[in-house]
């Protein structure tokens, strides 16, 4: 009897989910683990909605009809692999294999046979870092020449490139940010198979991926998010049928929707069923069935939408089987190769092209080649500008297909020819308004920030679980009338914090950190003390000129209303001789520092940071060069392909002095996901500072605060740059930088919130003074961001510097700012004296400045 109560509910529950599938409506992960189930006339049913949905993702994309496949080899870099999957024939051990590696010539002979049979694919396939575990393939590399296996694998992708042009596509395993970075100039497209997020599979003995690394699901999850936020077009899929239960699938395939919503970035899903293999701890399993595995197709297909291609390797079924896969939903059939074999499956080989054309159209469709990245991912951001000239050569153009006729050949792969000053340009004035704001949103709104509603879901729950802070300050606990008096929690963190400034628990430090009335009195009397007591009663200032040498960047920060395409109205790039003439105007007034610092334009050749430099120094030989943030020093480091120790050495060679410890926003990687999209992460950012302090180049710390953050994770920030001190002391000063929300992307979404309150700016800068005592003397506020009152309550409250004369901050303005974008040295002086105290002009470094005329700016 209860068994066929549950076969009713299961009845029931299917119909349910295949009806509400069928009427569009967006199935829950119990709905989708119900139709992975689906036999009989229920999968007849499923099948047919997901065709459906496929269908319409044909016509979206202005190809209905159009089944594709990408004609391709594969190349095999290596067969070594730290991993331990028990279903794995590809991996093996030195001694089974001729060499660790493929060398060059071997590596360059497939690719030429493949380019002669018209392939236009070299697909590298190899185990995860073999030389974590393989004394032979570090041998190996170390011998070649190469510090890692993916130093080789870039290596030879250029190779490929340069003498045959055929296009790699990269299948590397787990990758790092700065790997993928390092890798995107050099592949159109890469890729890695989630497989499954069932953490089971990973942690229990005996399971299949456990003893392998690279398997744990967030690991594998997060190299997904990485390639979307770095516009990586990348390739995943499932692995269907090695013990997976069916909720697990389920969630899998939840997890690459969301991935795939929030950062468009993946090009297609793989939905491979499990083949057994001899000889491996799998053996004695079965292979998944064909119902199961095109259930798991069709619920795929359903639930990712018809923008996503999804498909079903065709060797892996017998080609009557794959008018099935067709039927489920698929709309493309991957790489098939008329010259090698499928290495992870060697018993299955390729169907002939012509014979899967004709299955295809026996379905009603045609099959038609593709290149390895799809047409709409043919396209800035997402394809490097060195790569346009390969991939144009075997594009058609009128599809963004492959043009079937074209015979790839090599051609080079180096920077943009001319350096920087080839870049066009626009004059930086006559590209933002009268207020300093850009006049028009950068053309690909969308497609540089990810999707919206993705980022407000994300932030919801954050906020509902309290983590981040709500859009309306009035919400906030700060917003509410001043307390007539100061509780006791309150008194002792304020106690805490007289007696022990830099010893202050996480929970004290937050405590005081959201104060307000008597005690943010109390708190600004506290930290101002230690400001004096520290650096004396001089207001510092430097005089200085910021130059934003480009404003054209396709990082998709998601709080920046600087960037540009290269191809907007507002975009523009100045040539090293204006930035040379700006710099010798600001000497000529009394400027003692320029800040260089600008976009991460896709035609900046990696030896333009080094270059801007050598421009201002053989101008002016004693002016301080402060320039380039972390994000740009990985963007020079990646496309110098010098180590980020090695480009810092060139830079500082060159003439630059000292860096902006800028790009930090919040040092939180929740936060900064949400915030920037693209940016480097935060153990990229402290990379960056430790090494550039390890190599001579002091720099400044900084913090952006009060957009999708909480009070914790400005706690957490600070102690993050405590740390970073602790190790290397090459901090100059820390400096707090308010949300300036009014043309900010984030906010206009209805993300963020618009800005600190004024309670929260005394509170941090005031916190910012305590909690770095003993590390950084010098607190630094922004009058562009706070304006002139603000500076005034803030250098009342532990800070003793308010920045420098800027002459121009094109960033703050575009962002909306209202404080104006250069101030003379007599009114930061009035600045100072409104705080009741005297101002002193300093170098970059706080040392004393030789006296100088200084009169266009007195």
């Amino acid at each position: 009897m209860a068994s066929s109560d549950t076969n009713s509910q299961l009845t029931t529950a299917m119909r349910r989910a295949l009806k509400r599938a069928d009427d569009g409506k967006t199935l829950d992960p119990a709905e989708a683990e119900v139709l992975l189930s689906a036999t009989g006339d229920a999968l007849t049913a499923l099948m047919a909605t997901a065709a459906r949905v496929r269908d319409q993702g044909l016509a979206d994309a202005g190809r209905p009809g159009i089944i594709t496949f990408s004609k391709k080899v594969f190349v095999p870099l290596t067969q070594l692999c730290r991993d331990r999957c028990h279903y794995c024939t590809f991996a093996t051990t030195p001694g089974r294999v001729h060499a660790p590696y493929l060398s060059p010539d071997e590596v360059l002979e497939i690719a030429r046979q493949g380019a002669a049979l018209g392939c236009k694919e070299a697909l590298f396939t190899l185990g995860d870092a073999p030389e974590e575990r393989w004394d032979a393939a570090r041998q190996w590399l170390d011998e070649a020449g190469y510090d890692s296996t993916l130093d080789y694998v870039r290596a030879m992708a250029v190779r490929v490139l340069e003498e045959t042009g055929l296009l790699p596509h990269l299948n590397p395993g787990v990758m790092s940010w700065q790997d993928l970075q390092r890798l995107k100039p050099v592949a159109p497209s890469m890729g890695m198979m989630l497989e499954t997020t069932s953490r089971r599979l990973f942690e229990e003995k005996g399971q299949p991926h456990f003893g392998s690394p690279d398997k744990d699901p967030a690991v594998r999850l997060r190299v997904l998010e990485d390639a979307g936020r770095s516009n990586v077009p990348f390739t995943t899929g499932l692995l269907i049928g090695i013990g997976e239960n069916l909720a697990e699938r389920a969630d899998s395939i939840f997890a690459l929707r969301k991935i795939a919503r929030q950062y468009n970035g993946i090009q297609e899903v793989i939905i491979q069923g499990f083949r057994v293999k001899p000889d491996t701890a799998m053996r004695n399993d079965a292979d998944v069935p064909l119902d199961e595995w095109l259930a798991a197709i069709a619920v795929t297909r359903i639930v990712l939408g018809p923008r996503v291609r999804v498909q079903a390797p065709p060797n892996l079924v017998d080609l009557a089987e794959c008018r099935a896969l067709l039927d489920a939903g698929v709309d493309d059939f991957g790489g098939v190769s008329p010259l090698t074999p499928d290495h992870v499956n060697p018993e299955r080989p390729w169907p002939m092209i012509d014979d899967l054309a004709k299955v295809t159209a026996d379905a009603g469709f045609t099959l038609r080649e593709r290149l390895t990245a799809h047409p709409e991912y043919l396209r800035e951001p997402w394809l490097d500008p060195r790569l346009i000239s390969h991939v144009e050569a075997l594009v058609d153009p009128a599809t963004g297909l492959a043009n079937e006729d074209a015979k790839p050949v090599g051609r080079p792969w180096q920077e943009p020819d001319g350096g920087w000053d080839s870049v066009g340009r626009t004059d930086l004035h006559t590209a933002i308004d009268t207020e300093g704001r850009r006049t028009e949103t950068r053309s690909d709104f969308d497609a540089a920030y990810g999707d919206w509603d993705v980022v407000r879901e994300d932030v919801a729950a954050r906020r509902a679980a309290g983590t981040s802070l709500p859009i309306d300050a009035s919400a906030l606990p700060l917003g509410g009338a001043a307390p007539a008096r100061i509780d006791a929690e309150v008194k002792a963190a304020l106690a805490a914090a007289e007696r022990d400034p830099a010893g202050l628990s996480d929970a004290q430090a937050l405590t005081l950190m959201t104060v307000t009335g008597p005690a943010l009195d109390e708190l600004a009397r506290i930290a101002d003390n230690l400001r004096k007591a520290t650096v004396g009663d001089d207001v510092t200032y430097v005089v200085n000129r910021n130059i934003n040498f480009t404003n054209v960047c396709y990082t998709g920060c998601r709080f920046c209303a600087f960037a540009q395409r290269r191809t907007d109205a507002d975009a523009y790039s100045l040539s090293m001789d204006e930035v040379a003439n700006r710099a010798e105007e600001a000497w000529a007034i009394g400027a003692t520092e320029v800040c260089m610092q600008g976009g991460i334009h896709p035609d900046l050749p990696g030896t333009a940071y080094a270059d801007l430099v050598r421009a201002v120094k053989d101008r002016v030989p004693e002016m301080h060069v402060h320039a380039y943030s972390p994000m740009e020093i990985v963007n020079g480091s990646v496309r110098t392909g010098l180590s980020i120790e090695e480009f810092l050495i060139s830079v500082k060679e060159a003439g630059l002095d000292s860096i902006p410890g800028t790009a930090a926003e919040i040092l939180d990687d929740d936060v900064r996901w949400i915030l920037t999209k693209g940016k480097l992460p935060t153990a990229s950012w402290i990379e960056v500072i430790t090494t550039a302090h390890k190599v001579g180049l002091p720099s400044s710390s900084t913090m952006m605060y009060g957009h999708v953050d909480a009070p914790h994770h400005w706690v957490q920030h600070l102690r993050t740059i405590a740390a970073v001190q602790d190790q290397t002391g090459g901090f100059t000063e820390f400096v707090l930088l308010p949300f300036i929300h009014q043309n900010s992307p984030i906010y206009l979404a209805g993300v963020a919130r618009p800005g600190p309150t004024y309670d929260e700016n005394r509170a941090v800068h005031a916190m910012a003074r305590i909690m770095l005592h003993g590390r950084i003397d010098n607190i630094q506020c922004s009058w562009v961001k706070l304006g002139v009152d603000g500076c005034v309550a803030v250098l009342n409250g532990g800070v003793n510097d308010i920045g420098g004369t800027l002459m121009e901050e094109t960033i703050s303005r575009m962002a909306g700012s209202k404080h104006g974008s250069r101030k003379s040295i007599s009114e930061l002086t009035a600045m100072a004296t409104a705080a009741g105290r005297p101002a002193r002009q300093r170098t970059t470094t706080y040392g004393e400045v030789p006296s100088r005329p200084s009169l266009e700016l007195a």
